[in-house]
């Protein structure tokens, strides 16, 4: 999970989100007043993924006013204000995400991260992709093999909710924080047909005073 800076004015966001893409974007120009798919993926370092494309966004714009992150949408390309609007996350507290959350899509939620130190706490299986001969399955795997596992409480209602966090990754802060991702299900076995919980599959994580 990569920790995201967020832009401190609008012109600093101009000048960064609007920079010509990557040296093989030959079509996409610097300083043109578009923000292009492919220039918000060279910021955010991202490859061919608009979902996470659109977290980066959110957070990294995330000090601006609704009218200033308005100002920069109105400069996207079409097809970029369209996956705007079909991936926008939404911003949940840890004490909703499992009512309001929906499977699939993006979610912000705000929390204070504690890591679930062992296997012998937590049990929990969730889907992943598997790809062989160009074949794309999907199987039911502990989570804990794939992740480092984390409650993030909620401190108005003293609640937590699960997020899952690569465990390639440097351990979480614990600190006051914005984590941004995929909402998925968590089933408490592998045999079982409907999820009991969700869980938010982590990308980016934003410090908050």
């Amino acid at each position: 999970m990569k920790k995201i800076e967020a832009y401190g004015n609008i012109d600093e966001a101009v000048k960064a989100l609007d920079n010509g893409g990557r040296f093989y974007n030959i079509l996409t120009k610097k300083n043109d007043g578009i923000i292009s798919e492919a220039e918000l993926g060279k910021v955010g370092g991202i490859f061919n993924d608009t979902q996470k494309m659109i977290l980066f966004f959110e957070l990294s714009t995330s000090k601006l006013n609704q009218t200033k992150k308005e100002a920069l949408i109105s400069k996207m390309e079409e097809d970029l204000r369209t996956t705007f609007g079909k991936y926008k996350p939404q911003e949940l507290l840890p004490s909703e995400a499992d009512e309001k959350g929906m499977i699939s899509s993006n979610a912000i939620i705000k929390g204070i991260p504690k890591l679930i130190e062992t296997k012998s706490d937590f049990n929990g299986f969730i889907m992943v992709p598997i790809i062989a001969n160009n074949v794309t399955t999907f199987v039911m795997v502990p989570i804990i093999d794939q992740y480092d596992i984390y409650e993030l409480r909620d401190e108005q209602f003293s609640k937590t909710f699960l997020i899952a966090h690569a465990k390639s990754s440097n351990k979480l802060p614990h600190k006051k924080m914005k984590v941004a991702g995929v909402l998925k299900e968590l089933k408490a076995n592998s045999d079982e047909k409907e999820a009991s919980k969700k869980i938010l599959e982590t990308i980016y994580f934003q410090e908050i005073d």
